[in-house]
């Protein structure tokens, strides 16, 4: 392989790693890249919120026993919405703690 074909690979694994981890440039700046906190927290929310949302689903289908829907499809839902949930508020808990420490802070 030359050169520019490895440089080209670099550029697309580095432009996909950004795309996935929420990465955006701004013009602005000049291509520094910058990460919208509130859009991450809203994704973030949206989806704990529908992942408990299936699981609700999923448990009312198979207590109307629904002849396609599993226990343990059940049981795994609710356990990734749990988990997700616990997530969450450990990541509110240090939020609020973060606040705090600012809010102690002498100027």
């Amino acid at each position: 392989m030359d050169k520019s074909a490895i440089d080209s690979i670099l550029q697309q694994l580095q432009s996909t790693s950004a795309l996935a981890s929420g990465v955006k440039k701004d013009a602005s700046t000049d291509g520094v890249l910058k990460v919208d906190f509130s859009e991450k927290l809203e994704s973030a929310i949206n989806q704990i919120n529908s992942a408990q949302n299936k699981a609700d689903t999923l448990s009312q289908q198979f207590i109307s026993d629904q002849p396609n829907i599993d226990l343990h499809e059940v049981m795994i839902s609710l356990q990734k919405a749990n988990i997700s949930f616990q997530s969450m508020v450990q990541v509110r808990n240090k939020l609020v703690s973060a606040y705090q420490e600012v809010m102690n802070m002498q100027v």
